[in-house]
């Protein structure tokens, strides 16, 4: 079992969701966050007064999925969500030990 984080422009999430539930992903989990990487920040304009933006608002997508499945899930995220430009964002991909779903106390990929 692998988790895929995949941090996305905000703007880009409602296509992701319906590409993941186009291939069969049945569940993800979603983070509003901020950060910053080789864009360092932006500047913007607010009633004539200029003023940094150290941290872009951006999307945490957290979605686990099989060994088999991990590379169709990439490749659909980059496919969705990437335009070309700066701040696109990064996928992780880190291994899982262990699942348990709470309510039944399944384990391992029956707890997907």
């Amino acid at each position: 079992m692998k988790k895929v984080e995949a941090i996305i422009k905000p703007y880009r999430l409602d296509d992701l969701k319906q590409a993941m539930s186009a291939i069969g992903v049945s569940g993800m989990t979603i983070s509003e966050v901020k950060g910053f990487g080789r864009q360092k920040g932006h500047r913007e304009v607010y009633r004539g007064a200029e003023y940094e933006v150290d941290f872009v608002p951006k999307v945490k997508v957290e979605i686990v999925v099989g060994e088999e499945e991990v590379d169709r899930v990439v490749e659909t995220v980059i496919a969705t969500v990437k335009t070309g430009k700066i701040g696109d964002g990064k996928i992780f991909v880190l291994p899982l030990e262990s699942i348990c779903r709470i309510r039944t106390g399944e384990t391992g990929e029956g707890a997907i």
